[in-house]
This record gives structure tokens, C-alpha cells and sequence, in this order.
């Protein structure tokens, strides 16, 4: 009997993927644990191992497709014994039944009343209508029908390049720019239509935001060029949007003097071991107000928690995210117990995820979660800003540059090197006596940093 492969969830908040390179072909005979498929997430391209064995009858999603949902087709195995031409015909059968099976739960997703359309199609469109309103022979995306029936496009009349032919949002954009089919339409209808057009505007325009026709036309021609979104930077914009609007932000900032810190890790530094000939670390400030967060959170453990609608979620351990920006986006590897670690650990963990962090090679587990998180943009020569928190975080610190201030200290001017950093809070979580008093936490390991050595 022929064995499904198909699309992995490679994390659990996982949708859809780019099935970006086949490492087997047609023919090939592969083992449980080997190697076959490389796919691309929004934050990591990950290596996918057969877990079964048998001979490639059919690779049914090709090398560079998009957006694959998780869960769908991807390829079959004829088992040991199989005819493979068997099996492979048996892929073709499937496909179909497939699409056919998954059109229920597309239609499902749709808004169950739509606007009144300017013009009803005519027979000659049939297509057009079964496709949107989730007939069996449904071989577009919800994207692509709600693109066409903006642009007046005829589906029926769209070639599609997608999964089994499938029309999908490139297709439609084609179809536009190439001045596509118009789908047809009745007389009768659009006088049908008209009065609900006409009284449809105001309310429709406040429901939605500006669809991407109206934003282009407010640039001149030929002045712009379009850059299509990447997974990564869709989940990016899709997580600010969830926290902004569902995360009543609270902010406290402080200064800190950091010629202490600096002092002591020049010492350590210095006084690192060598390991063929080179340093067995070299700590940075980062480092350092990783650790210092990280002890924060176990010395005052009121903050170091996650909202949810039922319950607190008091975490036993720190586990740090840093923001890591990589091209086309942003990352934050997490370094867990990180309160439970050494400066040197910290150094050599972080070196080493931010490296396969700007190779896109780390592991979902190396990403996600973690119970709170720094953004530093010192290095940047940025003196103050506020960071967005990353749910299910509670609280972010947004790290500034260190620079020599004046100073007042027993009464008498001075200068001192000082870095203001600004703590993000959820309000429904952390109030802002709490999120003050991580901060002076904080604020305290920064100051007298022999503290993070005992």
C-alpha cells in the first residue's frame, strides 16, 4: 500500500510552509531517518527525515512551492514489494480527492455575508461562483477568488501554478497586470445590484482598511517598485498587530552607570583561559544584561510570568530571549536558565545561536517561548527606545547606548558612563510598582555587577 507523505508541522503554531528543495528523486529507495526534503518556515529553513522506508513513487509538490498548509500531500512511497507505478498513479487519483476534501474547511473560513458585488456573473462565468462559494471542483485559494472578484477577473480563465493547478495570489496578479479575462455580466443583475452598491460605501469603507489598489494609486507610476512579503516578515507584522491590540502596554525606563560593569569585564576578559590560542570566551555587555535580567526575574518572580484568560503563568526559571536582526527580519534565540548560568556559558550559547540565527538554521524550540526578553540597540548608537513585547512574554527590555553623561554624586558634578534601558510591561500582569521593582533589580546587578559572579 502506497505511504502518504506529508506536509510536517515543524512547530506548533505552524500553518503553512515553502517546500523550498527535494534532497530525493523519483526512483529513490530512502530509510527511516534519512534526509529528504528541506523546508522553509517564517523564521528557519529545517531538515525534514523520512519516517518510513521505500522507493520515491511521486514527488506531488514540486521543489519552491509556497505557502504548502501543513498536513497536505507532499509526496508518496511505494512500500517494499510495491509496484511503483502503481503507487504512483495512485498519487495522481488522490490529488483531486484531496483538494475535494480540503474546500469544506476553505469555505468554512470565509465571512459568511459578503458585500452586495457590483454586477452578479452571467452563466458563462458559472465557474467564478462555484469556485467562491466552496463547490467541488474548487481549484483556487480564498486569496486568489477574493482578488479576482476585486479585479473583475474570470477564475475559470486564470491558468493556475499553484498545487495541482491550483490559481493562487501570483496567478491573479499575472492575470491584472496582463489585462486578464473580465468576468462576464448580466444586465439584470447589475440593476439588481445598484441599490445595494449604492448603500453599501460608507459602511463597507469603515470595515475595511484600503485594499492594495487604492494605496498604489496614491503613488505616481513608475516610481515604486513591489517587493512581495516573506513568510517571515507576514508572522512578524501578524504578531505586532496580536500584541499592540491585545497587550495594554506599560512602560518604566531607568538610568544605569555601566563603568563598574565595564570595568569587571575587562578583568574577566582578560584573565579568560586560552584554548588553542584563542580566548575560551569574550564577554560582552550584552552578555552581561542578559545575566542581570535573567537574575532580575528570579529575584523579584512576580514578573517573571505569561497572562493567560484563566490563569498566572509563574515560570521556575528565566529564560531570556534576544532580538537578533537577520536579513529581512528579526529573530530572538532564547538562552533557558539562563539565571542558572555563568557569564562564559552565556557568552559562548548566544555567540553560537545568534551565527545559525543569521543562517536561519535554528530549531523552534531555540525560538519560541521563553519567559521574557531583551532588545539592545546601544550598539546602534540608539540612546532610548520602547519595545513591542512578544507574547507570551510579559515583560521586554529595550537597551540603549552607554555614553558619558554628567552626573551629580555627593553633591558634586562627574562624569559617568550611563545607558538608559526601558522596561515594556503587560498590564494585565505586571503593574507598574512590580515593573518598577524588576527594574531596580536590574538596575542593581548592572551597578555593583560582582553580584552576577556569586
Amino acid at each position: 500500500m502506497p505511504i502518504n507523505i506529508t506536509m510536517p508541522a515543524l512547530s506548533p503554531t505552524m500553518e503553512e510552509g515553502n517546500l523550498s528543495k527535494w534532497l530525493v528523486k523519483e526512483g529513490d529507495t530512502v530509510k527511516s531517518g534519512d534526509v529528504i526534503a528541506e523546508i522553509e518556515t517564517d523564521k528557519a529553513t529545517m531538515e525534514v527525515e523520512a519516517v518510513d522506508e521505500g522507493v520515491v513513487a511521486k514527488l506531488v509538490v514540486p521543489a519552491g512551492t509556497e505557502n504548502v498548509k501543513v498536513n497536505s500531500l507532499i509526496a508518496i512511497l511505494a512500500a517494499d514489494g510495491e509496484d511503483v507505478k502503481a503507487a504512483a498513479s495512485g498519487a495522481a487519483s488522490s490529488a483531486p480527492a484531496a483538494a475535494k476534501a480540503e474546500e469544506p474547511a476553505v469555505a468554512k473560513s470565509e465571512p459568511a455575508a459578503q458585500p452586495a458585488p457590483a454586477a452578479a456573473p452571467a452563466p458563462a462565468a458559472a465557474p467564478v461562483a462555484s469556485a467562491s462559494t466552496g463547490g467541488s471542483r474548487a481549484f483556487s485559494s480564498p486569496l486568489a477568488r477574493r482578488l479576482a472578484k476585486e479585479a473583475g477577473i474570470d477564475l475559470s480563465a486564470v491558468a493556475g501554478s499553484g498545487p495541482h493547478g491550483r490559481v493562487v495570489k501570483s496567478d491573479i496578479e499575472k492575470a491584472v497586470a496582463g489585462g486578464g479575462t473580465k468576468a462576464a455580466t448580466a444586465p439584470a443583475a447589475q440593476a439588481t445590484a445598484a441599490p445595494a452598491q449604492a448603500a453599501a460605501p460608507a459602511a463597507t469603507s469603515a470595515a475595511k482598511p484600503a485594499s492594495d489598489d487604492a494605496v498604489l494609486k496614491l503613488f505616481e507610476q513608475g516610481s515604486y517598485d513591489l517587493v512581495p512579503h516573506d513568510g517571515m516578515r507576514k508572522t512578524i507584522a501578524k504578531r505586532l498587530v496580536e500584541s499592540k491590540q491585545t497587550i495594554p502596554h506599560f512602560y518604566v525606563t531607568v538610568d544605569c552607570e555601566l563603568d563598574k560593569l565595564l570595568a569587571l569585564r575587562a578583568q574577566l576578559n582578560d584573565a579568560a583561559p586560552r584554548k588553542d590560542s584563542a580566548p575560551a570566551y569574550k564577554l560582552s555587555v550584552n552578555d552581561m544584561v542578559i545575566k542581570a535580567m535573567a537574575l532580575a526575574l528570579r529575584d523579584v518572580p512576580d514578573a517573571n510570568v505569561s497572562w493567560t484568560d484563566n490563569a498566572m503563568v509563574k515560570h521556575k526559571h528565566a529564560d531570556v530571549g534576544v532580538a537578533v536582526s537577520i536579513p529581512g527580519g528579526l529573530i530572538t534565540p532564547i538562552i533557558r536558565k539562563a539565571d542558572l548560568k555563568t557569564l562564559s556559558a552565556i557568552s559562548n550559547e548566544m555567540r553560537d545561536l545568534g551565527k545559525r540565527a543569521k543562517d536561519r538554521k535554528l530549531k523552534p524550540e531555540e525560538y519560541q517561548g521563553g519567559t521574557s526578553s531583551v532588545s539592545n540597540m546601544g550598539m546602534m548608537g540608539v540612546k532610548h527606545f520602547s519595545a513591542v513585547i512578544n507574547p507570551p512574554h510579559a515583560t521586554i527590555l529595550a537597551v540603549g547606548a552607554g555614553e558619558q553623561r554628567a552626573v551629580v554624586k555627593n553633591g558634586a558634578l562627574a562624569i559617568a558612563t550611563v545607558m538608559s534601558v526601558t522596561l515594556s510591561t503587560d498590564h494585565r500582569c505586571v503593574d507598574g510598582a512590580l515593573g518598577a521593582e524588576l527594574l531596580q533589580a536590574f538596575k542593581g546587578y548592572i551597578e555593583n555587577p560582582m553580584g552576577m559572579l556569586v
